[in-house]
């Protein structure tokens, strides 16, 4: 270790515990590992996803930030990764994310996730660290690299690699003194309240289904997730559909960004939603 990288790792262990974070995790990059937008989240389940580093450059509206920390982040993957207690460590999007992720309407809505709303497009390379504080709480410092200038190196990877165990306990302090709860009665539950507000006239199962659905999985992942065959899984979705009086993949997307909506601004969130009644996308 030379004396400037000496000097950015004694400035990463001054900010723990300070807003600095995330601009100190950055800097111990600048000149290794390139990219256009950073941030750094603290994930609790069923809880506000708390954003402690914007490093999105201008590039993200408030509007679409502020959706996804009151509901957007539910179908992220590194939010599910971090609730399922998916190992800790450096991962890409792409090995999180379900089989159908990309074509999913969370992946492709500017309006709820950060990503796509940038001027780059849909196509971004994620990658993030995520660090397990406890049950069901994680912190991730994520980078994203946009489409025109390709995905992160193998020499990029590599010393993100590198990185891992500083950044790892880095991460881990800075949550020790972070004033954040975890409600322990909820370390068991599948469902988080936005599930269960916008679905609550199904069935359990039948919510859980279309919790995955959001999420970005097939009929066959769900199958392999549950345990069941593929045809009852189209049986439960069938169903559910009919429960709710829609049809395709992307009006059940449009009832649970409705409910986000509605959460923050009741009143035009029912009046859209009265206007999508009519106005039904086919399957």
């Amino acid at each position: 270790m030379d004396s400037q990288d000496a000097s950015v790792t004694a400035r990463l262990i001054a900010a723990i515990g300070s807003t600095s974070m995330g601009r100190c995790l950055c800097a111990l990059l600048d000149g290794r590992v390139g990219f256009d937008m950073s941030c750094l989240y603290l994930f609790r389940f069923d809880q506000p996803a708390e954003l402690l580093h914007n490093g999105y450059g201008g590039l993200i509206s408030a509007r679409t930030l502020d959706a996804y920390s009151r509901g957007g982040y539910l179908l992220d993957p590194f939010y599910v990764a971090s609730m399922n207690r998916h190992p800790g460590g450096l991962w890409r999007m792409t090995d999180l994310a379900p089989d159908s992720f990309f074509s999913s309407g969370f992946a492709i809505s500017p309006d709820i996730h950060p990503c796509v709303s940038s001027t780059h497009g849909t196509e971004i390379d994620e990658i993030g660290y995520i660090v397990h504080l406890q049950a069901r709480a994680a912190l991730v410092f994520s980078l994203m690299k946009a489409q025109e200038q390709g995905p992160f190196s193998d020499a990029e990877i590599a010393y993100l690699q590198q990185l891992t165990p500083l950044i790892r306990a880095a991460l881990e302090q800075h949550g020790r003194q972070l004033p954040y709860q975890v409600d322990a009665t909820d370390v068991d539950s599948k469902l988080e309240s936005a599930f269960v507000g916008v679905l609550g006239q199904l069935t359990e199962a039948q919510r859980y289904i279309a919790k995955l659905l959001l999420q970005g999985h097939s009929n066959a992942s769900i199958a392999r997730q549950l345990g069941i065959s593929e045809g009852t899984v189209k049986v439960h979705k069938h169903n559910l559909y009919q429960r709710l009086e829609i049809s395709s993949h992307a009006e059940l997307f449009r009832l649970f960004i409705g409910y986000i909506a509605q959460a923050a601004d009741p009143a035009p969130a029912r009046a859209d939603a009265q206007r999508d009644a009519g106005d039904r996308v086919p399957p």
